[in-house]
C-alpha cells in the first residue's frame, strides 16, 4: 500500500470534520437517549445545528478536493485494500452529505447559526419534515458505524506498522 501524502487543507479538514461529526453524533445521541434536562437538549440543538450549517462549505472544499484527488488516482495501479479503502471513504462522503441535506430539510424551524444569521425553514409540509427527519436518524446511525470502522482500521493498520496516522499530522 503507498504511503499517501495530503496537502495541509486536507489534513486541517479532516480534523476540523472529525472533530465536529463526532461531537454532533455523540452529543445528538446522547440527548437522545438519556434522559437530559430541557436546557441542556435546547443547548445541544442549537450547537449542534449552528456548528453543523456553518461545517457545510468546509464539507464541500473537502468533498471537491477528495473527489478531484480521487480521479487522479483512479489512473494508477491500485491494490484490492486501497480499493476498498477507497470505497470506504467515499461510503463516508456519502452518507455525510445524507446527514447534512436531510439535517437541513429535517427542520421545523428557521435554521438559527450561533444568533447571528437566521435560514429559512426549507420546508412547511409535516409529512416531509418528519420524513426527513426518520431519514436524519438513520443516517446518522450509518455514519456512526462507518465512523466506528473507520477508526478500527486506523487503529489495525497503526497496530501492524503501517503509520497512517503520520499522514494526517500537521508536522510537515
Amino acid at each position: 500500500m503507498k504511503t499517501s501524502s495530503y496537502t495541509g487543507v486536507q489534513v486541517f479538514l479532516h480534523w476540523l470534520s472529525a472533530i465536529i461529526i463526532v461531537w454532533a453524533l455523540a452529543s445528538g445521541f446522547y440527548v437522545s437517549l438519556f434522559d437530559v434536562a430541557l436546557p441542556v437538549k435546547e443547548w445541544v440543538a442549537f450547537i449542534n445545528v449552528s456548528l453543523t450549517t456553518v461545517f457545510i462549505p468546509f464539507f464541500v472544499v473537502r468533498l471537491y478536493i477528495a473527489l478531484r484527488r480521487g480521479r487522479s488516482a483512479e489512473k494508477t495501479d491500485r491494490s484490492k485494500t486501497e480499493r476498498l479503502a477507497s470505497f470506504a471513504h467515499g461510503l463516508i462522503y456519502l452518507v455525510v452529505s445524507g446527514v447534512l441535506v436531510t439535517g437541513i430539510l429535517m427542520m421545523d424551524r428557521a435554521i438559527n447559526v450561533f444568533d447571528v444569521f437566521f435560514i429559512p425553514q426549507p420546508l412547511h409540509d409535516p409529512y416531509w419534515i418528519q420524513l426527513f427527519l426518520t431519514i436524519h436518524v438513520w443516517t446518522c446511525l450509518v455514519l456512526a458505524a462507518l465512523i466506528a470502522l473507520h477508526v478500527s482500521a486506523v487503529i489495525k493498520h497503526e497496530v501492524s506498522g503501517r503509520r497512517v496516522l503520520a499522514s494526517m499530522g500537521f508536522h510537515r
